[in-house]
């Protein structure tokens, strides 16, 4: 996602050296965070050069790694987009913490139920967009339910300013 989070999270995963697609929903956002190497969410905050922002989703979902930062009631939607797009196994982290309303569902239920083909995971602070995309030290926790993935997401994303900790 484009947001705030999403941004801050496109900031770490670049520093910690990854390949990064950053995709908004919208292609005039997309354009104009391309543009302006900024996001109005995001005050005072340049996006780096190397990330690659996009309103293609197709494009966005060839990643190794999803991060499937939307608020938790969005969740469910943005996911059944993405789906289609999905390589088989993807990791999709999601990013966002809570409970949908009417289902009661955690997020990674939800990915499940809507993403067959991927392999859920969620990452959960507590931590701030704009501390996260300024690099501030910033610990957050990672979990799956393969403990070896996990670690090796701990091992993509983390940097020396964004310290994920894997649990199962």
């Amino acid at each position: 996602g484009g947001g705030a989070y999403g941004s801050a999270l496109a900031c770490a995963a670049t520093r910690a050296g990854r390949d990064v697609t950053l995709y908004a929903r919208s292609a005039e956002s997309a354009a104009q965070m391309e543009t302006t190497r900024t996001n109005p969410k995001l005050p005072g905050v340049s996006l780096d050069a190397a990330i690659g922002i996009t309103g293609d989703i197709a494009a966005a979902a060839r990643a190794d790694i999803i991060l499937l930062a939307t608020p938790a009631q969005n969740l469910r939607e943005a996911a059944k987009t993405l789906a289609p797009y999905l390589k088989p196994s993807t990791p999709v982290v999601a990013c966002a913490k809570g409970i949908e309303r009417g289902t009661h569902r955690f997020m990674t239920e939800i990915i499940a139920e809507t993403m067959p083909d991927a392999i859920p995971a969620i990452l959960s602070g507590p931590n701030f967009a704009d501390d996260v995309a300024r690099g501030l030290p910033t610990a957050v926790t990672l979990a799956a339910k393969d403990e070896g993935l996990a670690s090796d997401l701990v091992q993509a994303l983390g940097s020396s300013t964004f310290r994920p900790y894997h649990t199962t």
